[in-house]
């Protein structure tokens, strides 16, 4: 489980103007991240400000290099914001250390990735046990949860196949499992059905739903309208800045 001893803010989040957020997941304030290449500075991310509440299914959109990438990398605590603030389920990650970083990671976040990132020559169930590989304070049947977790995306009968053996719809859900294994605060999709067919987007899609109608906080990173469409908030990125913020309206992501 996740820790809660010292987070006596938990749904009370102080925002820098005073204002407080009622149930925050997700803060950002002033958010920004520069890369150097060679003699220029790329500002990846410029003065980025939103919040999103717990319980919310919202896609980050934009064309390429938009910064949508770069800011699931840092919500995902896969990489640090050159300045700014950004709190996660109450945690500070501007002020956490590399290995704090990683604790964060294995505790609070489920990553599903366009490619699905599942190991060859592992079974279905060895891939979505791997990320509690990582962490030493499991009280609970790893082969159980495990599982758990693939009965929950419909793939009871497949559990020990290898890829290979899986389609692409069924691995994606192999990946969105391994995502779910460590009961995490929120699943951060990027293009998570980039390499499917349409069909198998939506069923894709569909198992996302379910997963947000049940509790779970879903961020998705897309350049599609129709994946967005999905989601229930919009967040549209342009050349590093946040352009627009939307809730369920389809004029502003065509705009």
């Amino acid at each position: 489980g996740r820790d809660e001893g010292d987070n006596q803010n938990k749904g009370k989040i102080f925002l820098m103007d005073g204002e407080v957020s009622g149930d925050a997941l997700i803060v950002c304030q002033h958010l920004c991240k520069d890369y150097t290449m060679g003699d220029d500075v790329v500002h990846a991310l410029s003065d980025v400000s939103f919040t999103i509440e717990r319980g919310e299914f919202a896609a980050i959109m934009g064309p390429s290099g938009s910064g949508k990438s770069t800011l699931m990398h840092l919500l995902g605590a896969l990489d640090v914001p050159t300045s700014g603030e950004l709190m996660v389920d109450g945690q500070k990650l501007t002020q956490m250390n590399s290995d704090e970083l990683a604790g964060f990671r294995s505790h609070y976040v489920g990553f599903v990735f366009q490619q699905f990132n599942l190991l060859g020559r592992t079974t279905a169930l060895e891939n979505v046990k791997l990320p509690l590989h990582y962490r030493h304070d499991v009280d609970f049947d790893i082969d159980e949860r495990a599982r758990q977790c693939l009965e929950r995306v419909g793939l009871q009968g497949r559990m020990q196949h290898q890829p290979s053996q899986l389609s692409g719809g069924q691995q994606q859900r192999v990946a969105i499992a391994r995502a779910l294994v460590n009961n995490p605060a929120m699943i951060l999709a990027d293009e998570p059905t980039g390499a499917l067919d349409t069909h198998t987007s939506n069923e894709i899609l569909d198992l996302f739903r379910g997963l947000n109608d049940s509790g779970i906080t879903i961020v998705i990173v897309t350049h599609d309208i129709e994946v967005a469409e999905a989601s229930k908030r919009h967040l549209l990125f342009r050349d590093g800045r946040l352009v627009t913020s939307l809730m369920d309206t389809r004029e502003g992501l065509l705009a």
